[in-house]
């Protein structure tokens, strides 16, 4: 498919020399979760014809990982395409492109939005900005793109329609926004029926029957991607992807000229180098799905096999006159953590994926799609150190893992440390808070206990201030289950890697030992109700339990090892089960991620497809003893 069919008759060559493509627009759509994102786009696939026989049903295209609907965030960023006839029998293409809002994926948000010209931004008409919508708008703001505003539900009996429009203006200009970007189109839309309107409705009544008028904003107030007439081919690869057949995709946006399946290209390294390639398969989206193409021109976003090592950064160009366009910085991993088969007493019960040549392969599998993983043998052979950018990262890989049938066994996450000058260094995150102004002496009290240096505070006169610190990164472990709890789940928080700096010594964010069951057996309630008093306990009666296996939390701040199996035996006096009248207390449910969070660093986590349990390294207590009197003696 040839983009210049795209191309009008009329258009002029500006005094730049450049041309727009007018039939293409490419768009990102950004949104706080279950504002109605997945819902919009279904629906302008269904109007546009692009459902086929599923048309009206709620497909979720773009959030179409069961990971993705229960966390109700994006992991992976995906595009979709709809073709659109408008009133003047021209059509139009928007590819439209989903950003991830979780600040773990900060450098997707940053590859997405580097493939679009525009953003719509998408609210919802009671709960208004939130702060995934804060985080994405950043984002967008920064790379100085266009935004057009879609207040959507509008048809909720809680709307605030009015209040919400001055909501996003103001955290416009929060957001240090220039003057061209405040002055934005504002659409009132309800997804769910597929309708929209330009005018303010006073009811679900008032808006348009489709949303055509949508379509007509977006090609009118966001700018078509542009060329240069005869420049040689540039095209930029923005992300990867995987295919069982061809194997590793490029994912690109073409700035310039144009590609054909099977042409040779020069392929621009991110180490400067230029190499020969011929392109294999060529993708284009046509509608949610990927579909073969012989040729694609300027302004399209297509997918590429035929080369095996290409990365995120690289550039497709022209082998006679090769101009590699700017690499686009990969977020540097500053986490790590141990991922190894599953040793403890009950492995094999839950999953079917055991071995180790299954989990190595698992990773290396991983690795073809997900360039800011990265996979180091370790001195075992049945585990690998993975580096990644943040511990949500992590969690989702172990996560999917293990619905896979994987057992694993997990460590403990730390910061990736390098010599430079003979000195030990750790990465350091600048972190960015909006928090309201009455948490501001809780959160300042949370970062100076995890080293942190206060670089900036901004106070905007509308109740939030902006708080600036560099953090070492191992002190943001576990820092943001903390930090939402003391801001009542209001702050907003994002960080980004910011160099290397000394070690700046220990950080303690964990003051309370571990209950460690000292025997094997199932869990009794005659156990739990000895000990409920005394701690937080993780499991409940007739619970598989191990040696060394973390059933609770002390406390105290030293481990505690219980009899968590222990039973009321029969005595002359009663039976063995009379007198137990007391109430026993819910365990507490260990999520993957704050199980992660709670690790000291002698445990790991035992993640099967079941379960999510937490144990010493060391099953064996005597081992441990001897352990912690030659760390005492070695100190000393």
């Amino acid at each position: 498919m040839d983009t210049d069919t795209y191309q009008s008759d009329g258009e002029q060559v500006d005094a730049g020399g450049t041309r727009p493509v007018e039939g293409i627009r490419n768009v990102a759509i950004i949104a706080h979760v279950d504002h109605g994102k997945t819902t919009l786009v279904d629906a302008l696939l269904d109007q546009a014809g692009a459902m086929g026989r599923r048309s009206g049903e709620t497909d979720r295209v773009m959030d179409s990982l069961d990971l993705e609907r229960e966390r109700g965030i994006t992991i992976q960023a995906k595009n979709t395409a709809v073709r659109w006839e408008l009133e003047d029998s021209t059509t139009v293409k928007i590819n439209i492109v989903d950003t991830p809002g979780h600040a773990d994926f900060g450098g997707e948000v940053e590859r997405a939005l580097t493939m679009v010209d525009g953003v719509l931004l998408l609210v919802d008409a009671s709960e208004g900005p939130l702060p995934q919508t804060r985080f994405v708008l950043r984002k967008t703001l920064e790379l100085h793109l266009p935004v057009v505003l879609v207040v959507n539900k509008v048809d909720r009996e809680d709307a605030r329609i009015a209040e919400v429009v001055s909501e996003v203006e103001e955290l416009f200009l929060d957001l240090d926004a220039d003057v061209d970007q405040i002055d934005f189109p504002v659409l009132y839309a309800c997804a769910r029926d597929g309708r929209a309107s330009a005018q303010r409705p006073d009811g679900p009544d008032d808006l348009d029957p489709d949303l055509s008028v949508l379509v007509r904003t977006l090609v009118e107030h966001l700018p078509a991607p542009v060329h240069q007439p005869g420049h040689p081919l540039q095209a930029w690869v923005t992300n990867l992807d995987a295919n069982e057949f061809v194997g590793r995709l490029a994912m690109c946006r073409i700035r310039q000229g144009h590609i054909r399946r099977g042409q040779e290209v020069a392929w621009c390294t991110r180490e400067g180098t230029v190499e020969r390639a011929r392109i294999g398969s060529l993708y284009v989206t046509e509608n949610h799905e990927r579909v073969e193409a012989e040729s694609a021109g300027p302004g399209e976003l297509i997918a590429v096999s035929g080369l095996d090592s290409v990365t995120i950064g690289e550039t497709l160009a022209d082998p006679e006159d090769p101009r590699p366009l700017p690499a686009i910085s990969v977020d540097e991993p500053s986490l790590a953590m141990t991922i190894g088969v599953n040793t403890s007493p009950l492995a094999g019960k839950d999953g079917k994926l055991l071995t180790a040549r299954l989990v190595k392969a698992r990773l290396d599998a991983e690795l073809v799609g997900n360039v800011s993983l990265k996979v180091h043998p370790t001195d075992r052979p049945d585990a690998w150190e993975v580096h990644a950018r943040g511990e949500l990262q992590l969690a989702v890989l172990v996560e999917t893992m293990r619905r896979e049938g994987f057992e694993l066994t997990v460590g403990k996450p730390q910061v990736v440390t390098r010599e430079v000058d003979g000195k030990l260094h750790e990465p350091m995150e600048a972190v960015s808070i909006d928090v309201p102004e009455e948490y501001l002496g809780a959160v300042s009290q949370l970062l100076a206990t995890r080293r942190g240096q206060l670089v900036n505070m901004v106070n905007h006169g509308t109740g939030w201030v902006r708080i600036e610190q560099r953090v070492p990164a191992r002190g943001l472990l576990g820092f943001r289950t903390e930090f939402l709890t003391e801001t009542r789940g209001t702050g907003m928080l994002h960080s980004v890697f910011d160099g290397w700096a000394p070690w700046t010594g220990e950080i303690r964010t964990r003051d309370r030992g571990s209950v460690v069951a000292d025997r094997s057996g199932k869990v009794t309630p005659y156990s739990i109700v000895a000990l409920q008093e005394r701690c937080t306990l993780f499991v409940g009666p007739t619970e598989e339990a191990y040696e060394g296996m973390i059933v609770g939390e002390n406390s105290r701040a030293e481990d505690m090892d219980v009899n968590i199996c222990r039973e009321k035996h029969l005595t002359n006096m009663r039976a063995a089960g009379s007198d137990n009248t007391q109430k026993l207390t819910p365990p507490t449910t260990m999520s993957l991620e704050r199980a992660l969070e709670f690790l000291a660093n002698d445990e790991c986590v035992e993640v099967t497809p079941t379960n999510i349990r937490l144990r010493k390294v060391e099953l064996d207590a005597g081992t441990r003893a001897r352990s912690r009197k030659s760390l005492k003696a070695a100190r000393d």
